[in-house]
């Protein structure tokens, strides 16, 4: 049995006695009951994941997964050269990207793996500014997908066998909280490729313009898409032979870490669209995954949507977000926290001495 067959096999319904006694609580408190919204949903869900009442969420961590792809390199389908990819793993590392601005004001801490960066990562010294650099590269970058699968099926395994040991040291470092995100040039290339995969949805449906491109880009990257699906023929039965296929190493580290988080009862909080397709992967795998994960945002790419619908999940923010990174999942991380603090903080009408409703 393989360390996946392994995580996937110990993932378990979401703990419903935890979940009444959270519940509980909060019809206990000074206010009409359901008048914090999702914020009590937030509660009851992390009771659930956890299995506990009332679970602490002050030890946050963003996974940050990168990794190249042989589509963007070989292919006009991004407004950037894959070399972007690489000078922005060393930009996370010296705490001046977004995500790193906004895990430190979420209280968050960063991990990024390095699972397929092509181009040497500058100035790595191993952690700075709060970020710890962990280099486990399958090679390079994938292939190109629109000549022939992007990566084979072992390595696939052994990329999201990375996230799982990434869950492996969240858990021995304590912590209570992580989020998901990416860096890749043309990931969302990959990422829509899975996505029209696992749905069967037209590739002009669930493909977006990413870093940005025009429409002359866009129609460049969804013929692409078309071509990658064609050559390979997914099958979306198989989730892993899809991700070998069309996806990325970054993506795949990422189905990893979302599986591991289930595994181990640790609430996971989505980014957008790539993490997305990474959760579809996953939930294809174990539909019981979906309900251990919350969408932290809903991103403009038109997959996304598609994405969240599938699994089921209402996105926390919608601020037109479309960077990646963790970004989402860290805003959304804050919501958490405050869901928690209003959980453990609010007096009950008992404590208070207010009256309740009759």
């Amino acid at each position: 049995m393989t360390a996946l067959d392994e995580a996937l096999a110990a993932i378990e319904p979401l703990d419903e006695i935890a979940m009444a006694a959270a519940q509980h609580r909060l019809d206990r408190l000074t206010k009409p009951p359901g008048s914090l919204g999702r914020l009590e949903e937030l509660v009851v869900w992390l009771a659930g994941v956890t299995g506990s009442p009332a679970p602490l969420v002050g030890r946050r961590r963003i996974v940050v997964a990168a990794a190249d792809h042989g589509v963007a390199m070989n292919q006009p389908v991004s407004a950037w050269p894959s070399d972007v990819t690489a000078q922005m793993v060393a930009t996370f590392l010296s705490g001046r990207a977004a995500i790193s601005t906004i895990a430190a004001a979420t209280g968050a801490t960063i991990e990024v793996l390095d699972v397929g960066v092509a181009a040497a990562v500058r100035d790595v010294t191993g952690s700075t500014a709060g970020a710890r650099y962990v280099a486990e590269r399958i090679r390079p970058g994938t292939s190109d997908m629109t000549e022939g699968p992007a990566m084979t099926r072992s390595e696939a395994e052994q990329a999201i066998a990375v996230g799982l040991a990434a869950v492996d040291r969240a858990a021995a470092d304590g912590i209570e909280l992580l989020g998901i995100g990416e860096m890749g040039i043309g990931n969302t290339t990959a990422a829509s490729a899975i996505v029209a995969a696992l749905t069967g949805l037209p590739p002009r449906d669930v493909t977006g313009r990413g870093t940005g491109v025009d429409d002359e880009g866009l129609a460049r990257k969804v013929k692409a898409v078309e071509r990658a699906i064609a050559v390979n023929r997914p099958d979306a039965a198989d989730p892993l032979g899809v991700l070998a296929a069309v996806g990325g190493f970054e993506i795949a580290a990422l189905v990893g870490t979302i599986v591991g988080a289930a595994a181990r009862r640790v609430p996971l909080v989505l980014d957008g669209f790539i993490t997305g397709a990474a959760a579809l992967v996953a939930v294809v795998l174990e539909p019981l995954i979906a309900g251990r994960l919350v969408a932290g945002h809903r991103s403009v790419e038109p997959g996304h949507a598609i994405v969240l619908g599938r699994l089921g999940l209402r996105p926390l923010l919608e601020l037109d977000l479309r960077l990646g990174e963790g970004t989402g999942a860290a805003l959304a991380m804050g919501l958490i926290a405050a869901a928690a603090a209003v959980r453990d903080g609010m007096a009950t009408f008992e404590e208070a001495a207010i009256s309740d409703r009759r």
